[in-house]
Parts: C-alpha cells; sequence; structure tokens
C-alpha cells in the first residue's frame, strides 16, 4: 500500500534496535526513534503495516510530552527535521512526521503500569486471586468495571514473548525501593492528568504503560506515552461495564485474527484491505479526539 513504512533504511547511520514497531538509531550521544507502520498481535509483526500508524503515535506522544512537562522531564531533543544532525537529511522521506531526536537513557527494568479499571490482564488476574499485582480489591467486581482508585501495576520487561505483571516488592527489589516509590508515583501522577484529560474529549483511559530512563542524573519519561498502542482508550458514550469495551487500538486486528485457523505462531496471515482501514481509520480518530489536531 503507498505511503506505509514498514521497514527504514539510513545507510552509514548506526541501526542499534529494531522492536516490534519501532526502529532506534544511534546519532552521535543521542537516539533517533523512528516509528513506522509496522503492526504486531500476539507477539507476531503482521505482513502489511497500517497507514499513517507511525506517524499518529510518533505525534500523540509529542503532544503527551509536552502536556506532561510539568509532572516529569522527558527525553525529547526535537521532532524537527530540520534541526536533524545533517547526516539524517537524505533520509527525510523515511523520517519526517514518525521520528524523534530524544537523548540516550540508562532505561530502568520495569514497565510502569497504571490502572483505573478492570481490564486485560487485570481483569484475568482479579478474577483468579481478587487481586491484581498482590493488590487486594473488593470483591463483586465485573469486568471494565471503575476501580475505587487508580493502581500501579508493574510489569517486568519480556526479552520475548509477552511482559509479565509483578508485585510492587518484586519491583523494588529489581530497582530499589527508593526509585521504585518514585515510579510508582509518577506513573499515578501522570495517570490522573492523562485521564482528565482523556474524559474531557470524551475517552475514558482504562490503563497505560509507561518507560522511564536515567540521563545525566536526572529521571526521563522516555519512549512512546500514552498512545493506542500503550493505552487502552475507550470510547466514553458506549462504556458498559461487564464486558469488553470498544477501543481506539489494535483490538480490530486481534478479534479478525481470532476467526482464524491460526496457531499464532509466524508466520502471521495477512490482513484483508477493509481490517487494514479501519485499524488506520481508529489510530488517527484517537489522536484527533485527543489532542484536537489533525494529522
Amino acid at each position: 500500500m503507498a505511503g506505509v513504512i514498514t521497514k527504514t533504511s539510513l545507510p552509514g547511520i548506526d541501526r542499534v534496535a529494531s522492536g516490534k514497531v519501532r526502529d532506534v538509531y544511534a546519532t552521535g550521544s543521542d537516539l533517533l526513534i523512528v516509528a513506522t507502520d509496522r503492526i504486531s498481535a500476539f507477539d507476531c509483526i503482521l505482513p502489511q503495516g497500517i497507514p499513517g500508524k507511525g506517524r499518529v503515535l510518533t505525534q500523540m506522544s509529542l503532544f503527551w510530552f509536552d502536556l506532561l512537562r510539568d509532572i516529569v522531564p522527558n527525553h525529547l531533543i526535537t521532532a524537527d527535521v530540520d534541526a536533524y544532525p545533517s547526516a539524517l537529511a537524505p533520509f527525510r522521506d523515511q523520517i519526517e512526521g514518525r521520528s524523534m531526536l530524544v537523548k540516550r537513557c540508562r532505561m530502568e527494568p520495569i514497565e510502569c503500569v497504571a490502572r483505573g479499571y478492570v481490564s486485560g490482564s487485570g481483569w484475568k488476574d482479579y478474577k483468579s486471586t481478587g487481586a491484581i499485582c498482590g493488590i487486594p480489591l473488593p470483591a463483586g467486581l465485573r469486568e471494565s468495571d471503575r476501580l475505587p482508585e487508580p493502581i500501579f501495576t508493574p510489569a517486568s520487561k519480556a526479552e520475548s514473548g509477552h511482559d509479565e505483571n509483578i508485585s510492587f516488592e518484586t519491583a523494588a527489589n529489581a530497582v530499589g525501593r527508593e526509585t521504585a516509590e518514585r515510579l510508582r508515583d509518577l506513573t499515578l501522577r501522570i495517570y490522573a492528568k492523562a485521564a482528565r484529560h482523556a474524559e474531557s474529549c470524551g475517552i475514558i483511559l482504562a490503563d497505560t504503560k509507561f518507560e522511564f530512563g536515567w540521563n545525566d542524573g536526572e529521571l526521563l519519561l522516555a519512549d512512546e506515552v500514552l498512545t493506542p498502542d500503550s493505552s487502552r482508550f475507550w470510547p466514553g458514550n458506549d462504556y458498559t461495564p461487564g464486558r469488553p469495551q470498544k477501543s481506539f487500538d489494535k483490538q480490530f486486528v486481534r478479534d479478525y485474527l481470532e476467526t482464524l485457523d491460526w496457531d499464532k505462531h509466524p508466520p502471521a496471515p495477512p490482513l484483508p484491505r477493509d481490517v487494514v482501514e479501519k485499524t488506520a481509520d481508529k489510530y488517527v480518530d484517537a489522536y484527533t479526539r485527543l489532542t484536537g489536531r489533525t494529522l
């Protein structure tokens, strides 16, 4: 499909990582993060990209970095391609609008998850234990119910496969208690402000995950922030507890794949055009509603 970028090629620039969505390059002491249009489901990268997805992820992160800077500094240097190192100029067509020049950070080894509602892996934990990440919750909660108050539920960063929910104590053992408490407090403060903003836009922020890292002794919010890939956004006008909710993310793709006779191992099957287009629309709709901007 024209205009879809699923791979980047920047000859002469050192690529240091390539994930399910992002390609990361070293530029001197800094990093260039490029969000491609790749999409994954069940830990498999799908053969087609989603048009505009990388731009949505990048531009939405930029919006939130700016909105949240009064709570926590972030790793962003600039997203203006004209201000990038001159060595990147030949690759403007691949990186403009979908990349960020950022400070290189020593990343903390945990995902910092905030949950305001019972959903996803949290719902599974609650059904089996009555708790999420060891945090006891009231009896009788339904799927998608709002929690009495948001909770911090960290996860381990898995090298492969799904991240695993861990207790606060396990997180404290991994990063140190003082740092764990700081990450918890920042995560919940960020979630509270973001959830208020989303609510003002008619959207429920059910849960989200953040990553933090250190640069020159300063703790920074890093990676992507509050995008449909890292967050569960629900349309407020359709919210009904007791069932899964419609969402502004790749759940539409997952639902389609669940109808196939596929064992969820690579290679992933191709997506029909209508699934690709509807997924692209969901990403753009989330961006427009939350930022009030158009791409």
